[in-house]
């Protein structure tokens, strides 16, 4: 039971994932939603993993450019937080939807009420005391087979975006990845204007959690899955937050 500290709420995910499922926070500026968050998952309905129903469904839906989840009420920071007195959040109950749930998706059925299963974070932090960033960055995680980017959101205005990329260079190895690498894309801001785009290939400088050498590759997108500019536009809500802006209507969401 929780006396202090963030409070619980439905905490919205997109779920990416070709090979592996990840959920991606749908994050704002104000609490409970002010932190970014990135699990890797797996679903299970009776006792039984169903992994195989979303890819399955993705497989046949191939206009659809992302799904989402809506889990059970909970404290998102519980995902993360590491008080030993309070073990971290790592199984909750939601339901997938085929599409944005907020803006017209659809429930699948046999994804429906399910058991999530957390395997790990891949990345989580708050937003509280995060300093603006300057130089577009992105945290990088998946695996060998399917690499993804998440836009490194730090303080309004800021935006979401996800991103299927290919990349050359000194890649991080699997290890690497767990322990977490985000990539810079030198000499280049952190406006919306900014992000990368769909079949650009930039030089970026990947740097390993603890480690102190730098990665230099070549990322190339594939395709970009997610991307929300008006809900981090600011940390005061207000209804222009959830108008489309014009960036979005560009990347056609």
């Amino acid at each position: 039971m929780h006396t202090h500290g963030p409070a619980k709420a439905v905490h919205n995910m997109v779920v990416v994932g070709e090979r592996k499922i990840f959920l991606s926070h749908l994050p704002m500026f104000m609490a409970p939603h002010n932190a970014q968050a990135i699990l890797e998952v797996s679903f299970v309905k009776a006792g039984k993993n169903v992994d195989d129903v979303y890819f399955k469904d993705k497989a046949i839906n191939k206009t659809v450019r992302f799904y989402t989840l809506q889990p059970q009420s909970f404290v998102l920071q519980d995902l993360f937080q590491t008080d030993p007195a309070h073990p971290a959040l790592t199984h909750f109950t939601g339901t997938v939807f085929r599409g944005h749930l907020e803006k017209g998706g659809v429930p699948i059925d046999a994804l429906t009420n399910i058991e999530v299963r957390v395997k790990q974070v891949a990345h989580a932090h708050s937003f509280e005391g995060t300093s603006k960033a300057s130089t577009l960055t992105y945290v990088m995680f998946g695996s060998d087979e399917e690499r993804l980017l998440a836009h490194f959101i730090t303080a309004p205005p800021d935006f979401d975006q996800l991103l299927s990329i290919s990349a050359t260079g000194p890649l991080p190895t699997a290890d690497e990845m767990r322990r977490g690498v985000t990539i810079e894309v030198t000499g280049r801001g952190a406006l919306p204007k900014d992000r990368l785009k769909v079949k650009e290939t930039v030089l970026a400088r990947g740097h390993v959690t603890g480690a102190h050498q730098f990665l230099n590759l070549n990322v190339t997108v594939q395709s970009e899955l997610y991307f929300e500019e008006g809900e981090l536009s600011s940390s005061a809500m207000s209804g222009k937050m959830f108008e489309t802006t014009p960036e979005e209507k560009k990347a056609g969401f």
